[in-house]
């Protein structure tokens, strides 16, 4: 071997300078590779953290009110209130300290004062007769509507005692009025038309329109009775017996979750499809609820909150078992409002108006509901939902991360399971027992197989290779048994070949049309007795978790065979040479002194892959039916986290809880993919390390 001296006219000061730069250039390069990955990753956390912010109570300015006659409800649009009083005064009251505007008088002075859900439409009992009336905002301006007129009206049924009121629909409302002669179901428009229907009850303690006045809770007793109507009848739905005897019944945006508040607490009920139709089922007892205290719901939102004299506010969620803020204000609340939005919280003392902020911007988001089941409105049981929008503004969004959890690692498990056995085996073939020659021309064509876009292996997978999964479904599922008893009896027969048939490093040319041949006749035949198996099966979605990972596993076998190649590739030939020096076979040489040498480099490879696969986004979104959900098997769909991701992230308003969520999944990805790489890398050092003490005995 000879010796080439570097020249003394090349070790100049050009050169060193050069090498300089380059040394400077390149760890420049990955400190800011390493920068840029921290900077994603703390704006991530950045955008994230609001989640878990916990709620916060606030109270803000008090001021005096001029009437000092008892109220009988009150509003909060945010800047300004109102307040109608025992004495018949409705007046207009700027949050911010600004004199209020001249009161309506009303007269005869009200006795009650209820409104509809949207709090849009008050109901004023007038000495037993009804008036309706809005308050309203234009152009600034705060004032009093009369929808029917500013006379009231009076049933023939007698004074009103209780009532109860829904908007059905622009200019349209229902009303149910409890007189001495029973309760009564009003349906009335701006044109003053009634229809009424009058309910066979003798007695009623509480009663409570839907928002939507297509259902009447009603409570005599501890007996709970449902009532469907509509504008020409009432009908019976259920009757419900109760524990206790309620004390007042209230109905969550949405009119789907009912509130029976008595001496135990308040209890969450909601409606639940079964044989019978749907029927109510209690759900929960909120925890610390019971005591002698007053509720108030949202007008948007799930939410709710109790109060009492003494001064202490509680604030619950629909979907919390407890309450998600508790705090301790002056006593003496007589009354309490929220804001349309929810970001405060309007409280009356005797002469006295205090304004609470509230910062509360998702009550339904914990911790806890992305990973447990919750039981969301009208569903039979609790369970894992993501379902972020719907039609309705008054849906509940579900947003549980574990059916993407779960189908990113189905997917990706189930790719890799596809992926190995191939990308290995090859490995091995190509890095010892294939012909320099053949192998010059194999390994750069796999490799190439790399550089297909995923986006075209989705497309392909989802519009030519689920449908021939579908109608050749049982030899697919065939296919692994008969390609490995193929193998088998190839191994068997090989011995039998003539001899300038069996070129070692060459079997490959042989043995890959045969395998194509059986392949075929695999897909092909069952079609033949079953044209359609996926037709057959019940439960059976034409994209799902086995199109999925057949593309994906397709996806992962260049990068896999290519590490892996290389890992057994630069095994000292020393060390396989002497094993076959020693008598050992080839196949011996292989598994116990090249596998055990390339170990480290086949379990990045493996690890690689994974964390490939776990990122993967088109083929999923192409190839799966991208369906949310836990459940399923092989034949069912899925969505991953990458996935969901890709679709939803143009649909979510900025900084709103979706958009948060979102980027709460991005964050997992990226957590999950460095503990992936850190765990591998450490596996990796100290295979190499054992590898090199066992080079070192040798």
């Amino acid at each position: 071997m000879s010796v080439n001296h570097i020249p003394v006219q090349f070790s100049d000061r050009r050169r060193r300078a050069i090498d300089r730069l380059t040394r400077r250039l390149v760890t420049s390069c990955g400190i800011a590779i390493l920068l840029l990955m921290l900077l994603l990753f703390f704006w991530l956390i950045w955008v994230v953290t609001p989640l878990f912010s916990a709620p916060s109570m606030q109270p803000a300015n008090t001021q005096q009110l001029w009437d000092r006659a008892p109220a009988l409800a009150i509003g909060n649009d945010g800047s300004n209130g109102w307040r109608i009083s025992t004495s018949g005064t409705a007046r207009f009251i700027p949050l911010n300290g600004q004199p209020a505007d001249h009161a309506l008088t009303l007269t005869p002075a009200p006795r009650d004062v209820v409104s509809s859900a949207d709090r849009q439409t008050l109901l004023l009992n007038l000495q037993g007769d009804l008036l309706l009336l809005q308050p309203t905002m234009q152009s600034g301006e705060a004032q009093w509507r009369f929808p029917l007129g500013d006379k009231p009206f009076h049933l023939p049924q007698g004074a009103v005692k209780k009532m109860s009121l829904a908007s059905l629909n622009q200019g349209q409302w229902r009303i149910a009025a409890l007189t001495e002669n029973g309760l009564s179901i009003l349906t009335l428009g701006t044109d003053r038309q009634a229809n009424a229907i009058n309910l066979p009850l003798s007695h009623v303690d509480q009663f409570i329109l839907s928002p939507q006045g297509d259902l009447l809770y009603t409570s005599e007793g501890n007996v709970l009775r449902v009532w469907q109507l509509d504008n020409q009848q009432a009908l019976l739905r259920e009757t419900q017996t109760l524990s206790q005897v309620p004390q007042s019944l209230h109905i969550l945006t949405g009119g789907k979750t009912l509130l029976i508040q008595d001496e135990t607490g308040i209890t969450q009920w909601f409606a639940i499809a079964g044989e019978q139709g749907p029927r109510l089922h209690q759900i929960r007892t909120f925890e610390h609820s019971a005591g002698n205290t007053l509720i108030i719901t949202e007008s948007q939102r799930r939410v709710f909150a109790t109060y009492s004299e003494t001064g202490r506010v509680k604030l619950f969620a629909s979907k919390q078992n407890g309450p998600i803020l508790q705090r301790q204000l002056e006593p003496g609340i007589l009354h309490a409002q929220f804001s349309p939005s929810g970001n405060s919280l309007l409280i009356e003392r005797k002469g006295s108006w205090q304004t609470v902020k509230l910062d509360n911007p998702w009550p339904d988001v914990t911790w806890r509901s992305f990973w447990q089941k919750i039981w969301y409105e009208n569903y039979p049981k609790a369970d894992w939902v993501w379902q972020s929008t719907a039609a309705g503004d008054s849906y509940q969004a579900k947003f549980s991360i574990m059916p993407m959890v779960v189908g990113t690692l189905k997917a990706a498990s189930l790719a890799l399971v596809f992926a190995t056995p191939l990308a290995l085996a090859a490995a091995m073939y190509t890095a010892w027992f294939m012909a320099p020659g053949l192998r010059r021309w194999v390994k750069p064509a796999i490799e190439m197989m790399g550089a297909l876009p995923s986006v075209v292996i989705g497309l392909i997978a989802g519009l030519w290779l689920a449908p021939h999964i579908s109608q050749a479904l049982i030899g697919v599922l065939l296919l692994p048994l008969t390609l490995a008893a193929s193998l088998l009896l190839c191994g068997v027969l090989s011995a039998r070949l003539p001899a300038r048939w069996r070129q070692p490093g060459r079997e490959v040319l042989l043995l890959l049309p045969l395998l194509l041949l059986v392949t075929l006749l695999t897909l092909w035949l069952p079609t033949l007795v079953m044209r359609d198996a996926g037709e057959w099966m019940p439960h059976y979605e034409q994209r799902n978790l086995l199109v999925a990972a057949l593309a994906m596993g397709f996806a992962l076998v260049p990068l896999i065979f290519t590490l892996a190649e290389d890992a057994l590739f630069s095994v000292p030939a020393q060390l396989g040479q002497g094993s076959l020096a020693l008598g050992a076979t080839p196949w011996q040489t292989l598994t116990r002194v090249v596998l055990p040498g390339a170990s480290a480099g086949i379990f990045a490879a493996l690890m690689i892959g994974f964390g490939r696969a776990v990122g993967e986004t088109m083929i999923l979104l192409m190839a799966t039916g991208n369906t949310p959900q836990s459940e399923g098997g092989l034949f069912s769909g899925l969505r991953a986290l990458s996935a969901n991701i890709a679709i939803e992230m143009p649909e979510a308003a900025v900084g709103s809880a979706h958009y948060r969520i979102l980027f709460l999944s991005a964050l997992m990805l990226l957590i999950f993919t460095l503990v992936i790489n850190t765990i591998a890398e450490l596996i990796r050092q100290r295979l190499r390390q054992r590898y090199s003490q066992h080079e070192e005995q040798a």
